[in-house]
C-alpha cells in the first residue's frame, strides 16, 4: 500500500515523498526527523496506531506537518478519534489515485477535508454530541466526542449570536458556505469574490472562532445553528 501511495504521489510532479513508516511509532520518529509538510496517516498498525502517532505529531511544537488519515474501514468513531487528535483530513483508502493527489495538496495548502462519503454523517452527529468547548478545542486531544446523537426530533439548534458576534457579514456568509462543504473556488463563484478574498475570509474565520482548519469551522457552524 505504502509503495503505491509512493509512486502515486511522485508522478504527480509537485508533490516529494521524503520517507515511509511502518508503524506509529516510526512515524513520530520520522515525523520530527524528516519535518514533512503532510503525512499520510493508517489507523491500525502494530505497537503504536496512528491515532496515537496523530496526538503526538501534532503536540509537537516542532512539527508542522498536517496529518491526513488515510484507513480502509469507514467508522465515525476513527473520524471523531482523528478530528480530536488533531488531524486535518480523513480519506478512505478506496479513494481514486488523483483524490489522494488532491487530499495532499489541500493539506498542505493549509486547508482540511473529510471523504464525502462521510463528510455530512459525521460532522453532524459531531456537531450534536459535542460541548461547545469540544468544537473549539477540536485541534488536541479532548473527552470522548460520542456521546449521544441528537433524535431527529429535536427542535432544530438556532444560532449563538455570541458566538459569531466578532464576524462580519461577509465571513458569517463565508462560514455558511464552508458548513455547506464548499472549495474556495465554489464560494468565490457564489459570492462573486476573488479566490484570493475567499482565503483571506477564511483565515479570518478560523483565527476568530478558535479553530484549527476548516472542519472545526464546519463542526462549529454546525453546533450553533449556522447551517
Amino acid at each position: 500500500m505504502r509503495a503505491g501511495f509512493r509512486m502515486i504521489l511522485q508522478a504527480a510532479g509537485d508533490i516529494q515523498v521524503v520517507g515511509e513508516a511502518a508503524d506509529g511509532a516510526e512515524a513520530v520518529a520520522a515525523a520530527t526527523g524528516l519535518l514533512p509538510d503532510v503525512i499520510c496517516m493508517d489507523v491500525q498498525m502494530p505497537g503504536m496506531d496512528g491515532l496515537e502517532a496523530t496526538r503526538r505529531i501534532v503536540a509537537d511544537a516542532g512539527v508542522a506537518a498536517s496529518v491526513i488519515i488515510v484507513t480502509t474501514f469507514d467508522r465515525d468513531d476513527y473520524l471523531f478519534q482523528a478530528l480530536a487528535a488533531g488531524a486535518s483530513g480523513f480519506l478512505l483508502k478506496n479513494a481514486g489515485p488523483e483524490q489522494l493527489v488532491d487530499a495532499v495538496r489541500i493539506a498542505a495548502a493549509g486547508d482540511a477535508l473529510l471523504a464525502p462519503e462521510v463528510t455530512r454523517r459525521v460532522i453532524e452527529r459531531f456537531a450534536a454530541s459535542a460541548p461547545p468547548h469540544e468544537v473549539r478545542g477540536i485541534s488536541r486531544a479532548s473527552d470522548d466526542p460520542a456521546g449521544n446523537v441528537r433524535a431527529s426530533h429535536d427542535p432544530p439548534r438556532t444560532a449563538d449570536a455570541g458566538a459569531v458576534a466578532g464576524l462580519t457579514e461577509r465571513e458569517v456568509e463565508v462560514l455558511r458556505l464552508l458548513a455547506q462543504a464548499m472549495s474556495n473556488a465554489e464560494i468565490a463563484a457564489q459570492l462573486f469574490i476573488g479566490e484570493a478574498t475567499v482565503k483571506t475570509h477564511v483565515s479570518n474565520v478560523l483565527l476568530k472562532l478558535g479553530v484549527r482548519d476548516r472542519v472545526g469551522a464546519v463542526v462549529y457552524a454546525h453546533r450553533h445553528g449556522l447551517a
